[in-house]
């Protein structure tokens, strides 16, 4: 038989956890991991929550698959690119949603290849957890595709009246109350997702559905506070990966650089699946048996459309990190970032009026907080031209608009005033 898959992503949670060595308690999502093959070394494609789910079901860069900005906000998929669950209700598996999709209009989820829908009135994992557990009760039919989407961990936080002053933060923000606030609000949604995960690892074990079932634990992109969402720093595109399964390793950690990217091949290759010609991901498979180390020498995460248009392309190995951005902009571009108290800090520190540098260049191995930008540095001149040259060519080898100047808004899509700090303020005709 088939196996099941069981496909549950949260909304920009990065990789805070505690098996990353997060400060926050997630029993639950512990012992997962024990059964589990867990990714260290895993990337988004793109910071924000559209662009990167789309590449992670297309396995194609954003600027391949159409998904450049927010679907929301009017951006929308390329029509005929393979699609993870198409692909699967196309082969026999039952395609089921709850809650959040986010590379469609609301509603429309028959477009990327669901036949059924679930939701609650609340997309937090409470509510959903619960949806999925009467579902698994009730013994859907199989094979089946479940992808559940959660709103936690997205802004705004919980408000945490009394915070502990040892609280331990994220390396890349500042110690201050104010990121203490926001950190205190993320660990209770961090804690409500582990709960709901420890409820449907019973439910599954329960229903005997565990020994054949592949769950796939992941999220979007980093978490949604200044310098990491919305941004191509480490902290905006590092995310989380937990596999478990019959033939997945158990207990087992893998550092091979990768990205989401590389999902649908990988899926497809672990159910024997043909896999699409001319995507831009590759098979996590043969590391997964062992049989390779590694899959590939880069990654190539980008940013075009959030709230506003910040374009950006990059280029990360397990050595060196490089940034070009392609408009001129405040250090943080304030619009892309969420509402929070940290926020309000770095706009008082001044960071939404510098200017950013074009270029970011990191050494990595020595400055893993990404806190020395190398660019004029004459001894890695060879080297950044050398990720120079092949930026462009990447660019120019998937034909990337970005290449020929700055990318046109699609018809009816909808940005943030530039100028404005609160991405709600829709940039429309009056301006």
């Amino acid at each position: 038989m088939k196996p099941n898959i069981l496909h549950i992503i949260t909304h920009d949670t990065g990789r805070y956890l505690e098996c990353y060595g997060a400060a926050v308690k997630t029993p639950n999502i512990n012992k997962l991991t024990q059964n589990s093959t867990t990714f260290t070394n895993y990337f988004c494609c793109a910071p924000q929550c559209s662009p990167s789910r789309a590449g992670m079901f297309s396995s194609l860069v954003p600027h391949r698959n159409g998904m450049m900005g927010l679907a929301h906000r009017g951006f929308r998929l390329k029509k005929g690119i393979p699609y993870l669950p198409e692909i699967l209700r196309n082969n026999g598996y039952r395609t089921i949603l709850l809650g959040i999709q986010h590379e469609a209009e609301w509603g429309k989820h028959a477009e990327l290849g669901y036949q059924d829908f679930f939701t609650s009135e609340i997309t937090s994992c409470i509510h959903l957890g619960e949806v999925l557990c009467n579902i698994l009760e009730n013994k859907p039919q199989e094979p089946f595709f479940i992808s559940m989407g959660v709103s936690e961990t997205h802004q705004r936080y919980p408000i945490v009246e009394h915070v502990d002053e040892q609280l331990k933060l994220p390396e890349f923000l500042p110690d201050s109350i104010e990121v203490k606030k926001d950190i205190a609000g993320l660990n209770i949604l961090v804690q409500r997702v582990d709960d709901a995960i420890g409820k449907i690892i019973s439910t599954l074990e329960k229903t005997k559905l565990m020994d054949n079932t592949l769950i796939i634990f992941t999220t979007d992109h980093g978490i949604a506070l200044p310098g990491a969402k919305a941004t191509l720093f480490d902290p905006g595109i590092e995310i989380f990966l937990i596999m478990k399964g019959p033939g997945i390793p158990e207990g087992k950690t893998i550092n091979c650089l990768s990205w989401n990217i590389d999902l649908l091949p990988t899926v497809l290759d672990y159910l024997g699946m043909e896999i699409p010609d001319n995507i831009d991901g590759v098979s996590l498979m043969p590391v997964l048996k062992g049989q390779k180390t590694s899959v590939r020498e880069c990654i190539y995460p980008e940013l075009t459309y959030h709230a506003g248009y910040d374009p950006m392309r990059s280029i990360r190995t397990e050595k060196y990190k490089y940034i070009r951005c392609f408009e001129t902009r405040s250090y943080y571009f304030p619009v892309n970032v969420d509402e929070s108290f940290s926020k309000t800090l770095f706009k008082k520190l001044g960071y939404f009026d510098r200017i950013r540098p074009f270029e970011f260049f990191f050494d990595l191995e020595n400055d893993k907080r990404e806190r020395k930008n190398l660019i004029g540095e004459p001894a890695y001149k060879d080297i950044i031209e050398k990720f120079r040259k092949q930026l462009v060519d990447f660019m120019k080898q998937t034909m990337d608009p970005l290449i020929c100047g700055p990318v046109p808004l699609p018809e009816g899509a909808k940005l943030s005033v530039p100028w404005g700090h609160d991405p709600k303020e829709v940039w429309n005709e009056q301006f």
